[in-house]
């Protein structure tokens, strides 16, 4: 799941994960940036269901 959160946000898995001081490399870290590290925190049927909500609105822009 966190790979394909990664692809989805262009960042790498070990961003998601906070392994990487990305921040330091852009300025201050983007509110999204932060909720995306917050949900690779969270139990993996939740990360499921945010993954799950967020791919049914990336669709529903799409058409």
């Amino acid at each position: 799941m966190l790979p394909t959160l990664a692809q989805l946000f262009g960042v790498s898995v070990d961003e998601l994960l906070g392994l990487k001081d990305s921040a330091a490399k852009r300025g201050s870290m983007p509110k999204l940036q932060r909720q995306i590290e917050q949900v690779a925190l969270l139990p993996k049927a939740k990360q499921k269901f945010v993954s799950e909500m967020l791919e049914t609105v990336v669709q529903q822009t799409a058409h």
